[in-house]
């Protein structure tokens, strides 16, 4: 194989089945995603591999657990992934088809330190990527990524000798039995349990069961990579729509949604309304900070301002710190600060002992969500939901704008609202109380609202989302009247995928 990837090969010719493709692009701050395709081939991937065994080895590490996600091309992408990671001499464990923290357990429950999972999570057909990490249950960040990237994209690559390759079974097995031995349900509880035909069908009936669910209406849990009715992404309004009309039919206590890696969890109570993930971390902080006073949370900057607030984790003696998005983010400081818990708004937690090991994973979150339930006997979720001070949010809007632009213009954004507060202007009348710039910019307002704008880490777009402490309405508003029209300004923004 030649040692220099490029970017400009055509799939149908030659050199693209002679010669690595790897779009620079695909290198983001904590992951890898490419479109199978135009943006990398198998050549790509194997080169990918050979990068990554190469720096895992300047970590002083060779030994590599590898998974792979359902979808058509995965199980080829992962077995091009370990002829690069066998060439650059590792030590590859091969635990088959997973779920991201699958993948995750098996360095603990493996004893290896490092992990390469072949997974696009929720992103549509034709995306693929890695999620990568070296020191347990951390996933690299921007500098790791940045060492990656360089090391392929410059072709400094270290082969060496002593590969060897490993199947290991039983993985899955052991990792459903690490999930439901952080709970044991008393209470008789009836579950929806949706997938979206994603990897966590395989998986998450029998988990939930194990757990002690009374009973699991399986819902789209067949896997099926075409994904016909949603992407497998619980942070979606389709998915959620879904999940609450199964609540509905069913008469089900609620629903959990997994993404289509697993390592995201989403909920709709017993009403059928549907719960963000940031609200919900605040009902576990709630419900966890008595058990554990004095306890430190994260959560990302895309999450509900009420953490700040709360009379119940003030009473308790409870910190929060806000804190870049992204899964790398949140789980490196829940780890450095050793918070008992993170919270990211897009359905990601992150749960350390004794309530998990400190890796994302929606089983975990789900188990910690049926084990509040099951604490208190007497309240529904819905009765939960309604106890949380009253704050209206958005959901997560996303424009389309290109890698190649999208901080850019985020940069743009970032000091306009800085020069917006320097002359003490207002925001729909609201005077601007603090501008955090550390993950794009969020505007809190005199009133407790605010306003996010940030670019994806992760795909092509911009990420937007608004808080009001006054009303849907008013929330409606500071999108509407404020956040759209001033990134229209910028002709590089397009389509939103929803709005509010």
């Amino acid at each position: 194989m030649p040692f220099m990837p490029r970017a400009d090969l055509v799939p149908n010719t030659s050199a693209y089945e002679n010669e690595p493709l790897v779009k620079a692009t695909g290198f983001r701050e904590y992951d890898a995603r490419w479109l199978f395709g135009p943006d990398i081939n198998l050549l790509g991937v194997q080169a990918l591999g050979l990068g990554l065994g190469t720096y895992i080895h300047e970590l002083g590490q060779s030994k590599i657990v590898v998974g792979h996600d359902f979808r058509s091309y995965s199980l080829s992408i992962k077995q091009a992934l370990i002829l690069g990671l066998l060439e650059a001499g590792c030590e590859v464990l091969d635990i088959g088809l997973a779920l991201s923290p699958t993948a995750y357990f098996a360095q603990f429950d493996l004893d290896a330190p490092c992990v390469a999972m072949v997974t696009a999570s929720h992103n549509e057909n034709g995306w693929t990527g890695v999620k990568m990490g070296a020191q347990r249950p951390l996933t690299f960040g921007p500098e790791e990524m940045g060492r990656l990237k360089d090391i392929v994209l410059g072709g400094k690559f270290v082969p060496r000798e002593g590969g060897k390759l490993v199947r290991v079974d039983g993985v899955a097995e052991r990792f459903i039995a690490d999930v439901a031995r952080r709970v044991q349900i008393s209470r008789p509880l009836k579950v929806v349990c949706a997938c979206g035909n994603g990897t966590a069908g395989a998986f998450a009936p029998q988990a939930l069961r194990a757990m002690g669910v009374a009973v699991v209406y399986e819902m789209d849990c067949d896997l099926d990579w075409t994904f016909p009715k949603y992407n497998p992404n619980p942070e979606d309004q389709e998915m959620l729509h879904a999940m609450a009309k199964a609540v509905r039919d069913h008469g089900a206590d609620l629903a959990l949604g997994f993404d289509g890696d697993g390592d995201r969890c989403g909920v709709v109570d017993d009403t059928g309304e549907e719960i963000y993930a940031d609200k919900i971390g605040l009902m576990l902080a709630r419900d966890l900070a008595p058990l554990n006073p004095g306890a430190t949370f994260i959560v990302d900057v895309k999450s509900t301002g009420l953490y700040a607030t709360d009379p119940v984790l003030a009473a308790n003696g409870c910190t929060t710190v806000y804190w870049k998005t992204g899964h790398s983010y949140i789980k490196r400081k829940t780890a450095e600060l050793g918070a008992l818990a993170g919270f990211e708004k897009s359905g990601h937690f992150f749960l350390n002992e004794p309530l998990g090991h400190g890796y994302d994973c929606g089983l975990t979150a789900a188990a910690a969500i049926l084990g509040m339930l099951d604490r208190n006997p007497d309240q529904k979720l819905s009765d939960m939901r309604l106890a949380l001070p009253v704050a209206y949010t958005s959901l997560t809007m996303s424009p389309h704008c290109a890698d190649e632009v999208k901080y850019d213009v985020v940069a743009a954004v970032v000091k306009e609202y800085e020069a917006l507060a320097a002359a003490a202007g207002k925001i729909l009348g609201r005077g601007i109380t603090e501008v955090i710039t550390v993950n794009g910019v969020r505007v809190a307002l005199e009133d407790g609202s605010w306003v996010l704008v940030r670019a994806s880490s992760n795909k092509p777009e911009i990420v937007v989302v608004v808080e009001s402490t006054q009303s849907d309405a008013d929330m409606r508003a500071l999108f509407r009247d404020e956040v759209k029209p001033r990134l229209a300004k910028h002709p590089q923004v397009g389509a939103y995928n929803q709005e509010v």
